[in-house]
């Protein structure tokens, strides 16, 4: 009976942080849910903040879910080359991403809730990364090859995939902003790594996540 009650308090408290704040609701739902978020960039000093924070799991089938999910959409379909986008980039830092599957037929966007990478190839690339958070930023950063992902969509339904070559590349792009990791921060801490260069970049340096 001791145990049960333990997991049920576990559940219950793994529930409960998933809850979206009242600020964040209110973030979400301020305009329709065919309208774009705004993006938030470093250059503002309160956005860079909340660029900079670790993004909390979110839950799926929570209503206000699918309107984020739904506006994250918007918001890259009106970027210039934009190929993925993560929550905390609208302002809500949740474990949420759109990513751009060049693997795919018809290279469709798709959206990740909760991501998580749970292996990384030791084999990684070079190439370009640019940000639609850094106005004007672009540099060579080394990415694993080949990821092997866990998520969940809007029902709950848990899936796993491997993911290759500069569809990888994106994915932990964007789960690095999950984390507060920006690529103007990550190259002084990549500056000492030695990795084995591929060319596994399909896009030019124009191309922004």
């Amino acid at each position: 009976m001791k145990k049960t009650s333990l997991i049920l308090l576990f559940f219950i408290s793994f529930i409960h942080a998933q809850k979206l704040t009242s600020k964040e609701i209110s973030l979400i739902n301020q305009g329709d849910i065919r309208t774009a978020l705004p993006i938030y960039q470093t250059t503002d000093v309160h956005q860079h903040t909340t660029l900079l924070n670790i993004s909390a799991e979110i839950d799926p089938v929570d209503l206000n879910t699918a309107v984020l999910v739904q506006r994250m959409k918007e918001a890259l379909l009106l970027t210039d080359g934009g190929v993925g986008i993560a929550a905390p980039q609208v302002g809500i830092n949740r474990k949420v991403i759109w990513v751009q599957r060049f693997d795919k037929e018809g290279e469709p966007l798709e959206y990740f809730i909760n991501p998580v990478i749970t292996w990384k190839s030791e084999l990684q690339n070079l190439g370009p990364e640019g940000d639609l958070s850094i106005p004007e930023f672009r540099n060579q950063f080394y990415r694993s090859m080949v990821i092997q992902l866990e998520y969940v969509d809007l029902k709950g339904q848990k899936h796993t995939e491997i993911v290759e070559g500069f569809t990888a590349v994106i994915f932990q792009h964007e789960i690095d902003h999950l984390f507060g990791i920006l690529i103007s921060d990550k190259k002084e801490k990549d500056k000492n790594d030695e990795y084995l260069k591929v060319d596994a970049y399909k896009r030019s340096d124009s191309m922004t996540r």
